[in-house]
């Protein structure tokens, strides 16, 4: 792990396991994000998720509503991607003021987390390319003459994605009472609904999907 741990904080990628998808991870650091865009081929228009080990070093990028400890303690460990206020905007291919938190429950990743702080928790495959399982093949498909990828050594255990959720907080208009389901994931569209009628219902509040 040392060994990646120093080649991810000089600015190069890895692949490391989530309960998901494997996540290509690397530093927030402009030059990194360089780096991890030209080797999936990815549209900088479009912003990535940041993985986190815990709340704390969520809480160093993104405000953390009680409602999303809440929501967090409800579903599986792993399986949600929220969309949160940035402290302080941040480059915009992470997202500017509403950045995307991926908060991990694998072992190894947060292991892999708590030395590096937070990386990017996008998937490990080339744009429109289906995603592996296996982290050290990822990373030898995304490895270019000009960018070594380095792979954890392991799987991960699903290529269903996180289940990615707008939060109220940063949905139109904002602070409003209501949040999106962007994408559906390991946690259905109809699980989350469900979750946030019952949070809202004594205050009358409505949801928007």
């Amino acid at each position: 792990m040392e060994e990646m741990i120093k080649h991810v904080l000089s600015g190069n990628c890895i692949v490391y396991p989530t309960t998901t998808q494997p996540a290509l991870g690397c530093i927030l650091d402009s030059k990194a994000l360089d780096n991890l865009y030209k080797i999936k081929n990815r549209d900088s228009s479009l912003p990535l998720s940041i993985g986190v080990a815990n709340i704390s070093q969520a809480r160093s990028i993104v405000e953390v509503p009680n409602d999303v400890i809440e929501i967090l303690q409800y579903f599986p460990d792993g399986s949600l991607t929220i969309i949160l206020k940035a402290i302080k905007p941040l480059d915009s291919r992470l997202g500017g003021h509403k950045v995307a938190i991926r908060f991990l429950a694998d072992k190894n990743a947060k292991s892999l987390l708590e030395k590096t702080g937070p990386l990017t928790a996008t998937s490990a495959n080339m744009s429109g390319m289906e995603p592996l399982l296996n982290c050290k093949e990822a990373a030898n498909i995304l490895t270019t003459p000009e960018h070594k990828v380095m792979g954890y050594s392991g799987e991960s255990l699903d290529k269903i994605p996180s289940t990615l959720i707008s939060w109220h907080t940063v949905c139109e208009p904002l602070e409003s009472s209501n949040i999106g389901i962007l994408r559906e994931g390991i946690v259905s569209s109809k699980e989350i609904l469900k979750w946030w009628m019952n949070q809202t219902s004594n205050s009358g509040e409505t949801l928007d999907t």
